[in-house]
This record gives C-alpha cells, sequence and structure tokens, in this order.
C-alpha cells in the first residue's frame, strides 16, 4: 500500500480534504493532471458555512489574508439579501477560488503533502482491500481508499462508467475577469430594456491594487457554443447594451462560456471509490455554491475516511458520506435552478416569468423569507439526517461556537480533529472516558446545554442538562465506534 487515500484533483475540493487527512494523521497522496496550478479566479466566494469550518481548523484568518476579500451582499437571482450579512456571525466573503488553492497548496506543502502535478489517470481497478490507480506517465499508486476530486468532467467518474444523470446545458453565458472603469466594487445585476443582462462582484485587486470584478453576460442572440472564444469586443459590445456609455473595459485577463447544465450523480460511493465535488454535482455557478459545497463534501468524508483507516469507524459510517451529502447537493441544485429561471438568463422577457419575478421581489422583503434564503446559500440550513434529530433542535446542524471555560472557543477546540463533548454539569466522565481516545470532555461550568460535537462540526447528541447516559452512550458508538 503506498498510502491511505489517493485523492485526483488539486482544486478546493481535493486540497480542503487533504488537510483533513493530515489532521485525522491519515497518509494522503494529492494528484491533478494539470503541470501547474490555475492561474484562473473560477469561484469568487465564501459562504458562513465554509468559514466555519474553515475557523474550525483554524485557518480561516491565513485564507482570508490570501486575498483581497472585502464583505459583499448577498442575492438570490439578482434581488439583495441585506440580511446575508446580518444573519451569520461569519458573513459572505468575496476571496477568489485562485487564492484559496494558493494558500491550500503552500499550506499543505509546509506539511509534506506536496501536490504531485501532471498526474492524468489513465487506468482505475479496486478489489476488496486496494484502489490501484495507473497514469499517463507508467507511475502507479495502490491505496486503501481514491477520492474523485477531479471536477466536472472527471476522469475517474469516467473509469468507473458512473453515469451522470441530470439536464444538459441549454444556453451559454459569457463569464469573464475584467478591469472596468465606471463601475464601484459592489455587486451589481442590472438588466437592459430588451432582456440584455450584466452581473458583477469584486474579486479584489491585482498587483499592482487595481480593482477587479468578475463580469457575467447574457441576454438574447448571446448564447453561443462553448468552444467559441470570446473576445473583446464581444465584452465591450455586452457592456453597451447594458450600461450604454457609463462603464468601460479597461483589461480582459480571461474569458469563458459556461452553460447552465444540472447533474448528480446518484451514488456518491462506489467500493473505495468516492466521488467529491464537482465530480459528484454540477450546476451553472451562482454564488460560488458549487465551490463551497465540494468543500463541505470533503469536510464531511475527510474525518469518516480517518476513522476507518485508523480502524474504530462504526459499521456504516462511510456508506453516511452519500445519505447526509447527496440531499444537500440536490438542494443546491434546485435553489441554482430556480435563481437561473428568475434571472431570465436567456433574455426571453417571458411575462409569466416577469410576474413570478415581481412577486418573488416582494416576499424578499420579509424578513423570514430573508433569514430562508440566507441560511440556504450560505451552507448553514443544512441539517443532516442522524439518530434522534426530531428530540432536540441542534442535533444534525452546525455546533454553535461559543466560549469555553478557560478563555478558549468551541471552534478552536475542534482543531484537533477530534470528537467534542460538552458537560456543563460534569455529569459524564465516567461514559466519556471509555472513548476519550477519540472525543475530549469539555467545557465543565460552561453556560449551554450538553453536546456532542462530531470532528467535522456538526452536533451528532444534546440534551437537558440531566440528560439520559444511555443515549449519550449510543450516540458515542454511533459516530465514534465501540469504546476502548
Amino acid at each position: 500500500m503506498d498510502t491511505d487515500v489517493l485523492i485526483v484533483g488539486a482544486g478546493p475540493t481535493g486540497m480542503t480534504l487533504a488537510n483533513e487527512l493530515l489532521v485525522a494523521g491519515v497518509s494522503t497522496v494529492l494528484v491533478d493532471k494539470l503541470p501547474q496550478r490555475s492561474e484562473l479566479s473560477k469561484a469568487g466566494g465564501m459562504q458562513s458555512r465554509t468559514l466555519e469550518a474553515l475557523d474550525q481548523r483554524g485557518l480561516l484568518e491565513p485564507v482570508l489574508a490570501a486575498g483581497d476579500h472585502p464583505v459583499i451582499d448577498g442575492h438570490f437571482a439578482g434581488i439583495p439579501l441585506p440580511a446575508h450579512l446580518a444573519r451569520h456571525r461569519l458573513p459572505w466573503r468575496s476571496v477568489p477560488q485562485v487564492a484559496i488553492e494558493g494558500f491550500f497548496e503552500e499550506h499543505l506543502a509546509a506539511r509534506g503533502i506536496h501536490v504531485r502535478r501532471d498526474h492524468e489517470l489513465v487506468g482505475l481497478a479496486q478489489d476488496a482491500d486496494t484502489v490501484t490507480a495507473t497514469f499517463a506517465h507508467g507511475a502507479t499508486v495502490h491505496a486503501r481508499y481514491l477520492v474523485a476530486a477531479d471536477g466536472a468532467h472527471s476522469t475517474v467518474r469516467s473509469l468507473l462508467r458512473v453515469g451522470f444523470p441530470g439536464r444538459p446545458g441549454t444556453l451559454t453565458v459569457v463569464a469573464a475577469d475584467v478591469r472596468l472603469s465606471g463601475v464601484d466594487q459592489s455587486v451589481s445585476h442590472t438588466w437592459s430594456d430588451d432582456g440584455h443582462w450584466a452581473a458583477l462582484f469584486p474579486l479584489g485587486t491585482d498587483p499592482q491594487g487595481r480593482p477587479l470584478h468578475r463580469l457575467a453576460l447574457g441576454g438574447p442572440g448571446r448564447s453561443l457554443p462553448r468552444e467559441v472564444p470570446v473576445t473583446e469586443e464581444e465584452i465591450r459590445g455586452g457592456l453597451r447594451r447594458v450600461f450604454e456609455s457609463r462603464v468601460h473595459l479597461l483589461e480582459l485577463r480571461y474569458a469563458r462560456r459556461i452553460t447552465n447544465a444540472a447533474r448528480q450523480v446518484e451514488q456518491y460511493r462506489h467500493g473505495r471509490v468516492f466521488l467529491a465535488g464537482d465530480a459528484a454535482h454540477i450546476h451553472l455557478p451562482l454564488g460560488a455554491q458549487g465551490m463551497n459545497t465540494g468543500m463541505q463534501d470533503a469536510l464531511n468524508l475527510g474525518w469518516k475516511l480517518g476513522a476507518a483507516v485508523h480502524g474504530w469507524a462504526p459499521e456504516n459510517l462511510l456508506e453516511t458520506y452519500h445519505t447526509e451529502r447527496y440531499p444537500v447537493g440536490a438542494a443546491v441544485l434546485r435553489n441554482v435552478q430556480a435563481q437561473s429561471l428568475l434571472m431570465d438568463w436567456a433574455g426571453t422577457r417571458d411575462p409569466d416569468v416577469e410576474a413570478l419575478k415581481a412577486i418573488f421581489t416582494d416576499m424578499v422583503r420579509l424578513p423570514e423569507v430573508q433569514d430562508f434564503l440566507a441560511d440556504t446559500l450560505s451552507g448553514t440550513a443544512v441539517r443532516y439526517p442522524m439518530p434522534d434529530t426530531k428530540t432536540h433542535p441542534l442535533v444534525g446542524r452546525p455546533s454553535p461556537d461559543m466560549d469555553i471555560p478557560g478563555s478558549v472557543r468551541l471552534h478552536e477546540l475542534l482543531r484537533s480533529g477530534r470528537g467534542v463533548l460538552l458537560d456543563p454539569a460534569d455529569t459524564f466522565a465516567k461514559v466519556a472516558a471509555l472513548w476519550s481516545d477519540r472525543v475530549d470532555r469539555v467545557g465543565q461550568g460552561a453556560d449551554t446545554e450538553p453536546m456532542l460535537i462530531r470532528p467535522d462540526g456538526y452536533v451528532c447528541w444534546a440534551s437537558n442538562p440531566d440528560g439520559s447516559t444511555h443515549d449519550l452512550e449510543r450516540a458515542l458508538g454511533c459516530w465514534f465506534g465501540e469504546p476502548r
């Protein structure tokens, strides 16, 4: 066995997973077919739940320092969501994907995990104990598990002959990284009277300190085949149709056409191979939900693979990766498809869609709708289907951060990659001792309810202060295996 886990694909999903496995003490090989890291911005934002997870690993401040990150307003289908900033302790931040990848590659390399580039996967086989991957230059890697994080056109998925059901792309829009004159750093969605539209959000600044933007353009007649190059004149013409003479192109850094295809694999696990990120689900890139969903796939899977490698994983723990993450991916596809319809990406000016958008815009003014959409887009609305989910409102949800006696925050306690048992009344010492090699018991005297938190930061048991020891023991066994 060359390594415990082989990760194919060194984008945000693959590198997040590599870091989780590093925290779990699992040997990892990370490969990518590209000879060097892409310098394209790609996704441009980080959701609240992803930011919380990075804080739980002590990586939040270093990631934010890796790129310019002004706080930006959220939106749903171009309709502003002011509650998006006020709703969460860590609101949406604008951090380009290129900065995230650059940070993780340096962070992992400093800890001994170097991306093996120019590794094109050409063969894949597995048996009861091993996955064997073969690469174009002749190298072979044997691993206990393999994770496909190799994007929408996943080679792993193709070699497995796994279907990718869903809807093919029916239109394309232009996405470009640009420098513009006549705009500020705020998010902007603008439509012309004839159905042409432009969407802008900030990407920070270039090395000379000049503001950069991600620009998307669409409308009647603008849906061209993906392989047709995007020209400067096309960008200038699109800006004129929407902004007239107010906004001008100063520099086109890169541009491509993206589609509204929406697909999701039916199973995230195939024996010893797991699919994550765009290898498992694709959709129109709105709100960087693809990147964030992929990173959260990795956060869910990492500690479970660690438990399996170390031998204490409960039966079916690895199966919960699919049962927990598949519904999340499906929900993201639904909200993106709804946004695409409301935004009228094709520029049809369909009166029925216009009527629906008018009513929806009025609804979004309601605080309850604002909160619902903010939680949905931020990733904080996720509730995993766990045993006893109905008995306590916190179970299945991300753990709240809080101060713990001893001048430490709960998120800081999760940086070990172990489970955490909050025991404010000092009630559960005896039962917790049986899992002390996997779970830290803390929080005596804290102003909180008893709570058991998984390594990925999700509450898997919570109780009143006089909660049942039997229920806690059952939860510990369910998520942390047999007692030592």
